[in-house]
């Protein structure tokens, strides 16, 4: 009978062993610790990791917070969810299974094996207190929704909520970051049209100076046809002379 109860304390172990889950998100640096691989520098460290950058969004994350490599990672894989209820076997619960029992008297065996009605009295309070524990969380809960207003935590492990005065000041910043980047790039287009109203007018500069070369060139063009014709009349002048000069001579000879 005995053998039996420890046969099926020690499945029960092995049972809350498998089903533990460390929500990486919300567990304690304690609950942390649990893991294999993880002591209480790397479990802090993931505290600080994911107060600093929020939750984790994949596992593989965690391979982002100092002292945790893939082979880290690798062993406490299987052991870690990003979301749920963080669940811990105790750690002493699994050291008293392992130990082996201490010898009892044959006649205290029956003593010792408790009904099944007693193990059931015995489960109930701790049930009920289990369910009382969980009352202040779903108040702080409701409390919450009415108010509209984010409360604070000092649990260790899980990241503080933020406030409205919080809320509002970060909406604050982002509207200022907008508009930062929006007069950048008010001052970046005015700086482009600016440089393309410059190119523009160097242009037209351009095609002005070469205009009026054009312009100089053919009034030169011009003169210079005016001088070649006024010669060309003259020579006809001096040629014209000439002849009727030769007429002259000829009628008197």
């Amino acid at each position: 009978m005995k053998r039996l109860i420890l046969l099926f304390a020690a499945l029960l172990a092995y049972a809350g062993l498998a089903l533990a889950a460390i929500n990486v998100n919300t567990a304690t640096k304690e609950q942390l610790e649990a893991l294999n691989g993880i002591g209480p520098v790397k479990a802090q460290a993931i505290i600080d990791y994911r107060n600093k950058n929020g939750p984790f969004k994949s596992i593989n994350d965690l391979e982002k917070v100092e002292g945790i490599g893939p082979a880290t990672l690798e062993k406490i894989r299987k052991d870690v969810s990003l979301s749920g209820t963080t669940s811990v076997p105790a750690a002493e619960a699994k050291k008293a299974d392992a130990k082996p029992a201490e010898a009892k008297p044959a006649e205290t065996k029956k003593a010792d094996a408790k009904p099944a009605d007693t193990r059931k009295a015995d489960a109930k309070p701790a049930a009920e207190e289990k369910k009382d524990a969980a009352k202040p969380a779903m108040a702080d809960a409701k409390s919450e929704s009415k108010t509209g207003d984010t409360k604070k935590t000092d649990k260790p492990g899980v990241t503080p909520a933020k406030t409205v005065d919080e809320k509002k000041a970060d909406a604050k910043k982002e509207k200022d970051a907008k508009a930062e980047e929006a007069k950048a790039k008010k001052e970046e287009k005015k700086a482009a049209d600016a440089k393309k109203a410059e190119a523009k007018k160097e242009k037209e500069e351009a095609k002005k100076e070469e205009k009026k070369a054009a312009d100089a060139k053919k009034a030169e063009a011009k003169a210079d046809a005016k001088k070649a014709d006024a010669k060309a009349d003259a020579k006809k002048a001096d040629a014209k002379k000439e002849e009727e000069k030769k007429k002259e001579e000829e009628k008197k000879k």
